[in-house]
């Protein structure tokens, strides 16, 4: 499967980017790749508490109340703290259908665009999962479970996650501004 801008995906910094927001890019490249890292543990660790929770149900009929919680924390874990580094190599489902058929100067909007309504709905969604957050934390607010875990960590995992994935985004789209700024000033 190839990328919009393969050529860039293996770098943390995106192309074009203004040399003040260099260093920002670096740190947010570098948080993402221990993300990343701790995302991949977390999986692995979902994967040995159910496998292990279907063991201990059904051979040792042993009741297993947390393990279903748990799983399901570590999984929203990987996927929100995974999401910056995906869309920081261009990993997330796009359209490549329309990416071959556009002329190039019209694909360089189309990607902009879709980097801006992204960026919209994502701080939107990071703004909402912080005050999810503050709301759970001030109300000590708990899961309806046996096991009663405390809101705050999914909630903290969303807001974290969506915030970098809103600056990953930011940082794309003020390179690609910058790219097209850079083209009309060497077309004119």
């Amino acid at each position: 499967m190839s990328h919009v801008f393969e050529e860039e995906g293996r770098k943390s910094v995106p192309a074009g980017l203004p040399a003040v927001l260099v260093p920002m890019a670096r740190l947010l490249g570098w948080i993402n790749t221990r993300l990343l890292n701790a995302s991949m543990l977390a999986l692995l660790a979902a994967c040995l508490i159910l496998t292990g929770s279907v063991f201990l149900r059904y051979f040792l009929k042993a009741p297993t109340d947390w393990q279903d919680e748990v799983s399901v924390f570590l999984l929203v874990g990987a996927i929100f703290f995974c999401a910056a580094h995906v869309q920081s190599q261009r990993g997330h489902i796009a359209i490549e259908a329309l990416a071959g058929l556009l002329p190039a100067a019209v694909n360089r909007w189309r990607i902009l665009f879709n980097d801006l309504v992204s960026l919209a709905f994502c701080s939107f969604f990071s703004w909402k999962s912080w005050t999810l957050l503050l709301e759970a934390v001030h109300e000590g607010q708990t899961t309806s479970s046996s096991w009663a875990s405390p809101l705050w960590i999914p909630y903290g995992i969303m807001s974290v996650g969506m915030t970098l994935l809103a600056l990953q985004l930011l940082l794309q789209a003020v390179a690609g501004f910058a790219r097209l700024a850079k083209r009309r000033k060497g077309a004119a």
